[in-house]
């Protein structure tokens, strides 16, 4: 903000001036890569090596300045979006998203005309923004988020990103109930299984060995590596992944946010979408009963 001048020049300008205006009323962001997608991780990050996804409201130990996380790097900083580490960043950035969650809001995304048909009958109104195939509808209040939850509909809010498409009209009103219900009735994309209590058994007795955390964090560093290392056929790669690490340890109640977000950063790091990491997750656990 003290070198004006310097970011009119600047090959990534009207995006970062857009990315400041925003996180100076609060909305974090982040910069989108050619695809609409994230950038991925920095070498020191790789694998998560890192330790942990930065500024989260539960931060892990990585203190990294780069955007290495996805949708959780989004920043209300403008010392770090301004900063020597992102500028290269800014060169080659495409378009601005933010974290609708970290915002305190949910975006309902139509991607069509029928969807848009179907929110005008069934949701109430509130602040809409065109985009490139329908609309988005953007709620007060952060719900959990979901993916296809009806045909060309999808929730942002929680561990999601959605493009900056411009401020859009009417006023704002409360996440209705009818929107969160769409969760419920479809497949929630990453459900938190809660911790089980400490001292807990599983099925065929004894202490639950997921307990030690040592155990549970390698299992996911070996999937987070997994995943990264892939060469080809990632998709499959993905989904088979989620598929082993629901199997292990989807059942008895060790899984949190934070271990699916480290999945899912690795996934989008190789070039995966948020709707293609919230089918693979949601079918992985459709297979396992889950």
């Amino acid at each position: 903000m003290t070198q004006p001048a310097t970011i009119r020049r600047a090959p990534g300008a009207p995006l970062l001036a857009t990315a400041l205006d925003l996180a100076a009323r609060t909305i974090p962001v982040l910069p989108l890569r050619a695809g609409k997608v994230p950038f991925g991780n920095c070498p020191a990050c790789r694998d998560n090596a890192c330790g942990g996804r930065p500024n989260m409201r539960t931060p892990g130990p990585c203190h990294c300045t780069r955007i290495c996380h996805g949708w959780a790097a989004a920043t209300t900083d403008p010392a770090t979006l301004t900063g020597p580490a992102w500028a290269r960043v800014w060169e080659q950035a495409h378009a601005v998203a933010y974290h609708p969650g970290g915002a305190g809001l949910t975006v309902v995304d139509l991607d069509h005309t029928d969807a848009i048909a179907w929110a005008r009958r069934c949701l109430p109104a509130t602040r809409t923004v065109a985009t490139t195939r329908g609309e988005h509808w953007i709620y007060q209040g952060a719900m959990q988020s979901a993916n296809a939850v009806r045909d060309g509909v999808d929730v942002k809010s929680t561990m999601a990103y959605a493009r900056w498409l411009g401020p859009g009209t009417g006023t704002l009103t409360a996440v209705p109930d009818s929107v969160r219900a769409l969760v419920v009735k479809g497949q929630p994309p990453v459900r938190t299984v809660q911790p089980a209590a400490r001292g807990s058994a599983l099925a065929g007795g004894g202490p639950c060995r997921h307990r030690t955390p040592a155990y549970l964090d390698r299992g996911i560093t070996m999937a987070v590596q997994q995943i990264t290392e892939a060469s080809s056929t990632v998709h499959a790669t993905v989904y088979r992944t989620f598929l082993a690490v629901l199997s292990a340890h989807g059942r008895c109640g060790c899984l949190t946010d934070a271990h699916v977000g480290r999945l899912f950063a690795a996934a989008q790091a190789k070039g995966e979408g948020p709707r293609h990491c919230n089918d693979a997750w949601a079918n992985a656990r459709t297979r396992l009963g889950l």
